[in-house]
């Protein structure tokens, strides 16, 4: 199986290629640079949904036109954790992919780019395959959230919480990477390690340490769970 790990910055990367130390460095299209391991190929595509996207879409279509299609794209990295559901250093698998923050503010409250006509708001991963890495890795199932702001205060985690009340983690790549994955017509999931408690920013708080080592470890057990069925294509959800 070949799958693409897309993550936003160098350190996450390195965690993921540690779990495979041996790889080579493949450039693609643009400048960006593809570590190539022996279990994955990982990316590090830059902050946010936008470069999460153009990276992934990148690499998905060298893939293709080099005839060696992926059969999976992964988001990976450090989260941002809700409590008490996703403890600092936990893993969090997605059941959904969701773009928290796309939308409108109106005078009733904040509707969602679907509420408003205006395509998906969501991505759902493949339901063997989130079962599978959860039991790999001891990965928490649940949605994982994605913003283009992190948040900082106990207010704005309040209304995430109500709005997504199954969401375990918020990140700022997943949803760009998983619109990538679903224009070609490859499963995506999700997978986070927890550095910090979604609220107020405590950076003393904060366990990025712990959640590399946590990353790294994940990606040295999953590999014997990555098995997508056939039928099991991307999946969009509102």
């Amino acid at each position: 199986m070949r799958v693409l790990v897309v993550t936003a910055v160098p350190a996450e990367r390195d965690a993921v290629t540690a779990a495979s130390p041996r790889h080579a460095e493949v450039p693609l299209p643009g400048g960006a640079t593809l570590h190539r391991t022996a279990r994955f190929d990982v990316l590090a595509a830059g902050v946010g949904p936008a470069a999460a996207a153009a990276g992934a879409a990148t690499a998905l279509t060298a893939a293709e036109l080099a005839g060696d299609r992926y059969d999976l794209v992964v988001s990976a990295g450090i989260a941002g954790g809700f409590q008490p559901g996703a403890p600092l250093a936990s893993l969090v698998v997605s059941d959904a992919i969701v773009a928290a923050d796309l939308g409108a503010q109106t005078a009733d409250g904040f509707r969602s780019a679907t509420e408003l006509g205006f395509g998906v708001t969501g991505h759902r991963s493949p339901e063997a395959l989130v079962r599978a890495v959860a039991e790999a890795t001891g990965a928490a199932r649940g949605e994982v959230l994605t913003v283009s702001t992190v948040t900082g205060t106990a207010e704005r985690a309040a209304e995430l919480t109500a709005r997504h009340p199954e969401a375990l983690a918020e990140a700022m790549e997943g949803f760009g990477v998983a619109e990538a994955a679903a224009a070609h017509g490859v499963p995506a999931l999700e997978l986070r390690a927890v550095s910090n408690a979604v609220g107020p920013r405590d950076r003393a708080a904060w366990r990025i340490g712990d959640a590399l080592a946590a990353l790294t470890d994940a990606f040295r057990r999953i590999p014997s769970a990555l098995v997508v069925p056939s039928a099991e294509k991307a999946e969009v959800t509102p």
